[in-house]
């Protein structure tokens, strides 16, 4: 099968080539599928660069992230059969930037039928995420004001979404006026260009200076420490990463001076630690899906061969909505 492989660390365009590898065999837990479509995700910059969580040996193949059709299962799982329709991260070094990828069945879940592959490829990770962030560390209430950083990208799109479908105003942040006009077609009810306006005022003028009772932050550095000129009493700033590059420090005092919580959310410690939320969080995610409450904004749909390039362009920050691989099998 054609896999991109990554056999040095360093930028996606210079370290990853396309190559004809051995079709990988699922372990005992494991489910071999065809790459239906693939998501384009930070993580997969970070894995290139050899900056991420999880560094798998040299060489691999990246992608983090899949809808697939099950080809194989491994001896001990059940529940998944050959034909099934799945969604889910991949099981690395066998990525989803391939034509046939692994994953591990605990979490592997249904695709949503009211998504197509690419839009599917792109939820679990991204909506996951969000949805943890905002209900489970945030316990967000209807009525409050969320600001969402990187509205436009993998994570924020998601939780602009997410925030409004739980009843919330949400001030997004973007770089540019093209993904302003993403963020505002995801449902964002105040969009703010980084580029041309001060969002600290922003949210200042749109709460009547009450601030934000929730930041959701996958940026981090001089976006976190604005932030913070901007919450709101009890307000409440989750950590999801930081894709401008600086990881702050934060200002324990001021936290406690202005009576607000600083929450970390690593998403993928719960399929470890409570990998039931994680099921039931697919569940309630799934049933929002199929009212079209959340879906992934797919910008662009890449072949195989175009991958590189594409993550490259993710890597510099010039793309809008989402970005996925469409595979051998469409829908």
């Amino acid at each position: 099968m054609r896999a991109w492989r990554v056999s040095r660390l360093g930028e996606p365009a210079e370290v990853m080539q396309l190559e004809d590898v051995a079709v990988p065999e699922p372990g005992p837990n494991q489910v071999q599928v065809r790459v239906r479509a693939a998501a384009g995700n930070f993580p997969d910059v970070l894995l290139c660069r050899g900056e991420y969580q999880v560094s798998p040996e040299l060489p691999f193949t990246p992608g983090v992230e899949l809808c697939g059709e099950v080809t194989a299962v491994g001896s001990a799982v059940t529940g998944l059969a050959q034909g099934d329709r799945v969604i889910g991260p991949a099981a690395l070094p066998s990525g989803a930037y391939a034509e046939q990828a692994l994953m591990e069945a605990a979490v592997t879940f249904p695709a949503p039928e009211g998504l197509d592959d690419t839009e599917a490829a792109s939820f679990c990770i991204a909506y996951q995420t969000g949805w943890f962030a905002l209900h489970r560390r945030a316990a967000l209430r209807p009525g409050e004001t969320v600001l969402v950083h990187a509205a436009a990208g993998g994570v924020g799109s998601a939780a602009v979404q997410l925030a409004k479908a739980a009843g919330a105003t949400v001030v997004g942040v973007v770089g540019g006026p093209d993904k302003a006009e993403v963020a505002r077609a995801l449902g964002a009810d105040v969009v703010v260009d980084r580029h041309t306006e001060d969002f600290v005022a922003v949210v200042k003028e749109v709460t009547e200076g009450r601030g934000a009772d929730v930041v959701y932050d996958p940026v981090g550095g001089d976006t976190y420490r604005r932030s913070t000129k901007c919450i709101a009493f009890e307000g409440r700033i989750v950590i999801v990463g930081f894709a401008g590059g600086e990881i702050q420090q934060a200002a324990l005092n001021h936290a406690l001076v202005k009576n607000y919580s600083i929450l970390g959310l690593h998403w993928g410690l719960y399929n470890s630690k409570d990998p039931s939320a994680v099921r039931r969080c697919h569940e309630d995610l799934s049933a929002l899906a199929a009212e079209r409450s959340v879906a992934p904004l797919v910008s662009e749909r890449l072949r195989l061969d175009e991958v590189a390039d594409g993550l490259q362009r993710l890597a510099d920050g010039t793309t809008v909505g989402r970005v996925a691989l469409v595979g051998a099998m469409p829908t």
